[in-house]
């Protein structure tokens, strides 16, 4: 992996941040590892109380509700995170992560005996999709509709109508388990209760809307630039098949390197100081995960991925009270795949890439792949 592979290597060696433009406004972007973890934490400066602002650029064009627990800040993020962490810890279940394993094995299955496949089309977006019916505790068939969806429920060319149908879809869904009440993700929001009272319908929309959206092309991405590693590294597969405790660390730096999400916002309630640079009060500020997963005062040889790297105290799943409630289902996946891969799959052919290239005014950052066309072949 080469240097320029980390677009604020030079910014983050001369200066705590960088001045990006988005949506037309002057954004401080916090690049420094220490100082990024310091800035998660203090939720009272860096505020996540702005629906609809917090990922960047905003999102007032495709959504309507806010996201519960994302954009709301302690004590009341505790009480709200504590109504859906069930469903986010059931990877963990022995019967949910065999469920995951399955599916991986089916997907392989039909890769393995086809003359080629999309990794992005044919893989990524099933498998995210499927999983989630199981994280959700949704029948599977529901699964059909959301691989439809494409990479990303918003982002995608046409996300000022997927955004509506999606929240549409979601109304539905929860109208469905009142008249049938269940052990799923929409039943559960319909019985629970915050601060004594109901959920209101905008809270529980809040709740699907980061449920679908927020683990969608971060999972699809991570899942296809591992495949893409395993074809231009063909001996990785060899290591981890020799010695399959070796999974952990190289799914953490697969985590650490190949992060999605460049940033995160958060907004300061007052006049704030950062780093030098003066925010006016409601005005924005970058938490730049993928520029602190590349400090090389953390991590030695950042641009370089090494499977076995330890420790790896990366912040691809953020940090602090925020820290993200998929990490589980994330890892359980990751760990899944590269299992499935080491044991099944000699080699990967990479035939045709659109790379996925995060454009931005002040820097530009590969994010995944829109198409990865690729040939597998079983070990014999």
């Amino acid at each position: 992996m080469n240097s320029h592979d980390d677009p604020f290597q030079q910014a983050r060696a001369k200066c705590p941040i960088h001045i990006g433009t988005f949506q037309g406004a002057r954004v401080p972007m916090i690049l420094r590892h220490k100082d990024v973890r310091g800035a998660a934490k203090d939720t009272t400066k860096y505020s996540s109380d702005a629906p609809l602002r917090i990922p960047i650029p905003s999102e007032e064009e495709v959504r309507t509700v806010r996201q519960y627990p994302l954009e709301v800040d302690p004590p009341l993020h505790a009480e709200y995170r504590k109504i859906v962490e069930p469903f986010f810890l059931r990877p963990k279940q022995p019967d949910v992560l065999a469920k995951i394993h399955q599916l991986i094995d089916t997907l392989l299955t039909k890769a393995l005996a086809a003359e080629s496949i999309d990794a992005v089309k044919d893989f990524a977006i099933p498998l995210q999709s499927y999983a989630l019916t199981y994280l959700l505790n949704v029948p599977e068939t529901e699964a059909e509709l959301w691989v439809s969806w494409g990479i990303h429920v918003f982002k995608d060319g046409d996300g000022k109508s997927k955004g509506p149908f999606m929240e549409k879809y979601c109304q539905q869904m929860f109208e469905a388990a009142a008249e049938q009440h269940g052990d799923d993700f929409f039943s559960a929001l319909n019985q629970a209760q915050f601060s004594g009272r109901p959920l209101t319908m905008e809270e529980k929309l809040g709740y699907a809307n980061i449920a679908f959206a927020g683990g969608r092309d971060t999972i699809i991405h991570t899942v296809t630039r591992i495949i893409s590693y395993f074809a231009q590294n063909p001996q990785a597969l060899q290591w981890i098949r020799e010695n399959p405790d070796r999974i952990t660390l190289a799914s953490e730096e697969f985590f650490r390197v190949f992060i999605p999400l460049t940033h995160i916002g958060r907004v300061c309630p007052v006049k704030t100081d950062v780093h030098g640079f003066e925010v006016q009060p409601q005005g924005l500020v970058s938490l730049c995960w993928s520029s602190a997963n590349r400090d090389p005062e953390v991590f030695d040889e950042p641009n370089e991925i090494r499977l076995d790297r330890k420790p790896n105290p990366h912040v691809s799943f953020g940090f602090g009270a925020h820290l993200c409630l998929g990490a589980h289902h994330a890892r359980a996946i990751m760990r899944a795949l590269i299992q499935k891969f080491s044991e099944r799959v000699s080699q990967i052919e990479i035939l045709e890439t659109v790379e996925l290239i995060e454009k931005e005014p002040d820097y530009t950052r590969k994010i995944g792949y829109e198409l990865l066309r690729v040939k597998c072949s079983k070990i014999v």
